[in-house]
């Protein structure tokens, strides 16, 4: 997995006031826990931030005030209109340490003819890895599926060392009949004859 540097410096200012005017600075407040440790808030620069966050599960390795931390992403809060950062809780791990995260789930190969979808029940899967080792994501190949099919999270291949962290015949995705299209003649047939009987319960 992907493993980013980034710089934090322990943040001593709270509350409302002191948070907007480091977004305004590009620094974006932060909480470093973990291991039974004392929370750290830290302000990181936006902009590395960001590019680091594309990347699901990323492991950062942030110099906070000289001293390294390696951390995981747990929670993003962006602003709901315009996306841009608000703040982050990153989880402390040690290399070796087994963790719990969400990754996605992608999907390879063609359905079988005849314009079926895919329905996502889930868009992540919960999983077990080394915090220095967590899957950007998983695959599942849905080639030649019909409709009817199910697949479940024990039906996707997990990489070495990664394991199911929920129940193995836990519905992931499913295969559904595409809905036939009714033609237009009908369709306004349908919609004169509701006319026709609304007016009739009217009079």
């Amino acid at each position: 997995m992907a493993e980013v540097k980034l710089t934090a410096e322990l943040r001593t200012d709270f509350g409302k006031g002191p948070a907007r005017r480091a977004r305004r600075e590009n620094k974006i407040p932060g909480v470093i826990y973990g291991h039974g440790a004392e929370p750290k808030h830290v302000l990181i620069e936006g902009h590395a931030l960001m590019m680091a966050l594309k990347t699901p599960n990323v492991l950062i390795n942030l110099d906070v005030a000289g001293k390294g931390e390696l951390v995981i992403p747990k929670a993003v809060q962006r602003e709901p209109i315009r996306g841009f950062l608000v703040h982050v809780d990153l989880l402390a791990v040690k290399k070796g340490e087994k963790v719990t995260v969400e990754v996605p789930i992608h999907t390879a190969g063609e359905l079988a003819p005849g314009g079926n979808l895919i329905e996502h029940i889930l868009n992540t899967l919960s999983v077990e890895a080394e915090a220095t080792r967590i899957p950007e994501a998983v695959t599942v190949s849905i080639e030649g599926l019909d409709a009817g099919h199910t697949i479940h999270a024990k039906d996707i291949p997990l990489p070495p060392g990664t394991a199911l962290a929920i129940e193995e015949d836990a519905p992931v995705l499913q295969i559904v009949a595409a809905q036939a299209e009714v033609p237009a003649e009908e369709e306004a047939a349908e919609e004169e004859a509701e006319g026709e009987a609304a007016e009739a319960a009217e009079s």
